[in-house]
């Protein structure tokens, strides 16, 4: 009987050990993310007529005129992408991404294909994942919580 419950013991001991990459998983995780979105804010950049037109008569973006869409997306894309990375405002930019996919998602819905479609999901998932376990250790957040809670 001692054999098992020293087994336990040091399964319980073992089984905290991957904690430890937990906070190079979080700055992996951001990185990431913010890849995806970045990547698509550049692309709406480069050709700026061709989103103007996607977002007119292509999505469906409820509730704003299409040109501001197109504007507050790729600025969010861009900008929030960049706060993720540097974990700036960490949870604002990842609510503000989560907010951003699901509308890119309901707004293109009838457009995309199961893949597409899952793709987003996978990402809002890797959103929440962000927003609600993210510890933040390797970000600016961290840095000035410790400096601004110290005075």
């Amino acid at each position: 009987m001692k054999l098992i419950f020293r087994f336990a013991k040091q399964y319980y001991i073992a089984s905290h050990w991957p904690e430890y990459l937990s906070p190079a998983f979080d700055l992996v995780l951001r990185v990431f993310l913010a890849n995806v979105f970045f990547k698509s804010g550049l692309t709406k950049i480069q050709s700026w007529d061709s989103t103007l037109y996607l977002f007119s008569d292509v999505y469906n973006v409820p509730l704003l005129p299409s040109d501001i869409a197109a504007y507050m997306a790729t600025a969010g894309e861009l900008g929030l992408s960049v706060l993720l990375v540097l974990g700036l405002f960490g949870r604002f930019a990842t609510a503000g991404l989560f907010i951003l996919n699901a509308v890119a998602a309901y707004s293109y819905y009838s457009g995309l294909s199961e893949a597409g479609l899952n793709q987003h999901l996978y990402w809002g998932l890797l959103l929440a994942v962000l927003l609600i376990l993210s510890s933040g250790t390797y970000s600016v957040d961290a840095w000035l919580e410790k400096r601004l809670l110290r005075h």
